[in-house]
């Protein structure tokens, strides 16, 4: 299902559909705001201590009674790691640091969906499930998942998180050379 936007989001004023760069897009008649898409960015954490990975159970769709990573969607005046890190909180009460970018998912659809998946040590708090998004969290072994209702793309991060080849994946750069006052910046 697609949602045909009608009005121009920065004046108001009636949209068309104009062929733009190749592409037809919806684009103001009034001003020069061009209809881009909808996006969506999620994040999830993969948290490990001592082996095991933080994993909740969810309450609530999409996926409930599936067992899977915390995380959620980006606000639009917070920086990705700050959402991880208060997701987690949020649907768990664990503490956990951002070391790193560590998966990326890509998902063409209405709604084209990124999800960021980072690599977080573990800083404090027992996992305890906040009722309302999930009902159970903990830290689970590779064995205890094998009898758990582990959704797919989690077990495939979980792979990501406890098998990384080469390291942590893209760092938090603490003194970027240069100063980009509100920009997370991560490299490698």
């Amino acid at each position: 299902m697609t949602v045909e936007v009608n009005y121009c989001s920065s004046c108001g004023a009636k949209m068309e559909t104009r062929e733009i760069d190749g592409t037809p897009r919806r684009a103001c008649t009034e001003c020069s705001f061009v209809h881009w898409g909808s996006y969506s960015v999620g994040v999830g954490a993969l948290v490990v201590k001592e082996g095991k990975v933080l994993l909740v159970r969810r309450a609530q769709e999409p996926g409930k009674g599936y067992w899977t990573n915390p995380g959620g969607y980006a606000e639009q005046l917070e920086q990705i790691e700050e959402t991880v890190r208060r997701e987690v909180l949020e649907e768990c009460g664990v503490d956990a640091v951002v070391r790193g970018v560590v998966a990326l998912r890509d998902l063409p659809r209405a709604v084209h969906n990124v999800y960021i998946a980072f690599s977080m040590d573990y800083a404090g708090g027992e996992p305890t499930p906040d009722n309302v998004e999930v009902d159970a969290a903990g830290f689970y072994s590779l064995e205890d998942m094998q009898q758990m209702n582990v959704a797919p793309f989690t077990k495939w991060l979980v792979d990501v998180a406890l098998n990384a080849a080469g390291g942590p994946g893209l760092r938090i750069d603490q003194e970027p050379i240069v100063s980009l006052p509100g920009c997370g910046l991560f490299r490698g």
